[in-house]
């Protein structure tokens, strides 16, 4: 029994003595790659400040509007290998209404330098970007005839470090650009038709409820210049139970009047809701069944 032990002993002192030779030095291929790995960098999108541009159709002009990012560094040496941060505009024609295809590559635009960085809360290095739409079309060479509401300005950052790597978009991952790193690096700034003047005169709302007994807390509401809110809905009056209601009401927009939006707020069964909007100019401006949340003028065609 004593030997057995005694066999057993030696056997583990010399796995251990293999063991520390094997920390103090290896041949295994493994340990070469390891040993020469070299680590990139990522440009974290910390958060979007402003990603809408206005564009108004009647004059084919940008309305407003800006893109505003908070961006962090991150390298194996906390943000130190940062040299500087490219920025490049480009446009992306996703909409038939003003032409052939307008897209424009990226364009150069400036760089930021590594010193413009301050240290965030993480100690790592931060950076809050914002252009305007104005300065993206002139960048672009792009005038407002070759713009609809639907297409996109695009934003990309490169990342140059101080060894001359470069790293952007085309280096992404579905891991940098998920919700831990959130590296995208490249960004869209939609750009969306301003409110249209509204024909001065009387709207018509028509509503329907398919199951005859009110909208069910679900309204439109419509609001003038920013005035008070109008709430428009179909009500039970009583008359036509557990059949199908439809009822007609009117508003008017004073002349002069420069803005309006129509919104529309869930009630408890929107499945049952059906409208539409006519204008003072007789067109159906808007119109939905089982509608979802939010505003339901479409601006673009500039027929209110």
């Amino acid at each position: 029994m004593k030997k057995i032990i005694y066999n057993h002993f030696k056997t583990v002192l010399a796995g251990t003595a293999l063991l520390f030779a094997a920390c103090e030095e290896s041949d295994l291929p493994i340990d070469a790659i390891t040993g020469a790995e070299q680590r990139g960098a990522v440009l974290r999108t910390v958060e979007i400040l402003e990603s809408e541009i206005l564009f108004n159709v009647a004059t084919s002009t940008l309305a407003g509007g800006n893109f505003t990012v908070i961006l962090e560094a991150q390298d194996e040496e906390d943000g130190a290998l940062l040299s500087e941060v490219e920025v490049y505009f480009g446009f992306r024609d996703n909409t038939e209404e003003a032409g052939a295809d307008n897209d424009r590559d990226d364009v150069l635009v400036e760089s930021i330098p590594a010193s413009a960085f301050a240290a965030g809360p993480f100690a790592l290095p931060r950076y809050q970007y914002s252009t305007t739409a104005d300065a993206i079309q002139t960048a672009l060479n792009l005038p407002g005839s070759e713009i609809f509401g639907g297409d996109q300005f695009t934003i990309r950052f490169e990342m140059v470090l101080t060894d001359g790597r470069r790293y952007s978009f085309a280096n992404n991952t579905g891991t940098l650009t998920g919700a831990f790193f959130n590296a995208r690096f490249l960004h869209t700034a939609d750009i969306v038709c301003a409110p249209s003047v509204p024909t001065a005169g009387t709207w018509t709302v028509s509503t329907t409820d398919t199951y005859g007994d009110s909208w069910n807390g679900a309204s439109l509401d419509v609001v003038i210049d920013g005035g008070a809110v109008n709430s428009i809905a179909n009500i039970d009056d009583g008359t036509r139970p557990y059949a199908s209601s439809t009822q007609e009401f009117t508003f008017d927009v004073p002349t002069g009047a420069q803005t309006i939006s129509i919104v529309f707020v869930s009630g408890d069964f929107d499945s049952e809701v059906i409208y539409s909007v006519t204008s003072a100019n007789g067109t159906v401006v808007a119109e939905g069944e089982e509608p979802n949340t939010g505003q339901v003028l479409n601006f673009c065609p500039n027929n209110l």
